[in-house]
């Protein structure tokens, strides 16, 4: 443990040596060393800052830039050491910086704070991180698409409630939910663009008494803008908690297609199956096949969820300004990165090796999810919706009383419910052309689905895929 004096940045005002429970509390080297990149990118920036202000020699700007350099490869090898004394990733590369340059290294702190240093070192590392993620959901998508163009002739039931509602294509479910991922790139890039705001030169939280250029800092870190006011900049993790919600909402979004995903793979649906290499076995069942990555992909939303409201809570009661509690965003920040990487990648694994099974979809469609067909048939010789859909919910009961299925009415059954069902009524029992019908965009039929690949596709290439 190093003393009061020696390995702490704040250690002159105290006497005596912290508690070791205390130390232990307080550090956070643990987790926030994987932002070493992102700390010495930012302390190169800034001796260059300084050496601009006078505040340090262009000799000296070397040997701390060389150190950094030097830290940077052991960072990168594995071979920097992190010391007891190291409570941060700041105070570690700041200490190791000093062994190797010696007292230049005491320069490099001048008149910055941890408090502008480390939402600096975080705002650097999301900003990597979100371009990562949105690479992994464009690959999603891309794979969702390819697929739904391949396997757009497949028809299959759409549900409402869980139960059978009308015949829809296959594809047209594949790209409902590539459609939502798609507003997840968007909300993503957005929520990029708050990110990207400069935060260091700020200090501890009223700004810098030094000649300090912020906009060099800005050119060098390459953010496409400096924060406006050093009290708010500090203190607020508003990128932070966006972030996590756009992790809950896109996890939400992935848990969704899952649950869809696991029933579909069930013995009783038996649409699809999925790829041995996303399966797992029963240690105890020898005919098991569970879908362990479906429901890993479904029971990791609960978790990010758990990390956003745990964050928001920290948040509401804090007073202005940078406060120890804000400790907690990064453990958030980064756990929430690792589990939508890691679930990003899996389903794609998965969307790209199930297999569906094409006589099971179809054998599944039933005469009464034509029932809306068979108002609109009524809609169409001039019968009000809601008089049409009362006829045949009759025809439904009737079909139901008789314990038939609804197309084997006949005729002259039907006419007695109304007038208007003629002998043509029988083309409506055809599913293919039922969902032919649906050609507005937006809608089932074919052509609509491939109008929805193309878009997709277009909007794929526009972000370099």
């Amino acid at each position: 443990m190093a003393n009061s004096e020696g390995g702490k940045l704040w250690g002159g005002r105290f006497v005596g040596d912290v508690d070791p429970i205390m130390e232990k509390f307080n550090a956070s080297i643990a987790y926030d060393q994987r932002m070493w990149d992102a700390d010495i990118r930012g302390s190169k920036a800034y001796v260059r800052a300084l050496e601009r202000a006078e505040l340090v020699s262009a000799e000296e700007m070397e040997q701390i830039l060389q150190g950094l350099d030097q830290i940077s490869g052991e960072w990168s090898s594995g071979a920097f050491v992190v010391k007891p004394g190291d409570e941060d990733i700041h105070t570690a590369n700041e200490r190791r910086l000093k062994e190797l340059v010696g007292a230049p290294a005491g320069k490099l702190h001048t008149g910055r704070s941890r408090n502008d240093q480390v939402v600096t070192d975080m705002r650097l590392w999301l900003r990597d991180a979100i371009s990562t993620l949105t690479d992994d959901a464009l690959q999603l998508i891309s794979t969702m698409v390819e697929r739904a163009a391949i396997e757009i002739d497949v028809l299959f039931p759409g549900y409402t409630h869980m139960q059978r509602a009308q015949p829809i294509r296959w594809s047209h479910w594949i790209l409902s939910h590539a459609v939502a991922l798609s507003r997840d790139v968007e909300a993503l890039q957005e929520i990029k663009r708050r990110v990207d705001v400069l935060p260091l030169g700020s200090g501890a939280m009223a700004g810098t008494p030094f000649d300090i250029d912020r906009e060099l800092l800005r050119r060098e870190l390459n953010f496409s803008d400096i924060s406006l006011n050093s009290m708010d900049a500090t203190g607020q993790r508003d990128f932070v908690a966006e972030f996590l919600f756009w992790a809950s909402l896109c996890s939400t979004h992935l848990s969704k297609m899952a649950e869809d995903l696991i029933l579909y793979s069930t013995k009783e649906f038996s649409f699809i199956a999925l790829s041995d290499a996303y399966s797992t076995g029963s240690s105890l069942m020898p005919q098991k096949k569970n879908a362990d990555s479906l429901e890993l992909i479904r029971s990791k939303a609960g978790r990010v969820f758990g990390r956003c409201a745990g964050f928001m809570m920290t948040l509401k009661g804090l007073p202005s300004t940078y406060n120890k509690d804000l400790q907690e965003d990064k453990e958030a920040m980064f756990d929430c990165y690792d589990t939508v990487h890691a679930v990003l990648q899996v389903a794609a694994g998965v969307m790209s090796t199930l297999k569906i099974n094409q006589s099971a979809m179809e054998a599944a469609l039933s005469p009464d999810m034509l029932a809306t067909d068979l108002a609109y048939y009524l809609v169409r010789k001039g019968v009000p919706f809601r008089e049409a859909h009362s006829l045949s919910g009759k025809a439904v009961f009737t079909a139901e009383s008789r314990n038939v299925a609804l197309n084997q009415l006949t005729s002259e059954d039907l006419s007695t419910i109304s007038p208007l069902f003629g002998p043509d009524v029988s083309s409506l029992w055809d599913y293919r052309s039922s969902v032919e019908q649906y050609a507005a965009p937006g809608g089932t039929a074919k052509s609509s689905v491939a109008n929805q690949v193309q878009h997709l596709r277009k909007w794929l290439q526009q972000r370099g895929r």
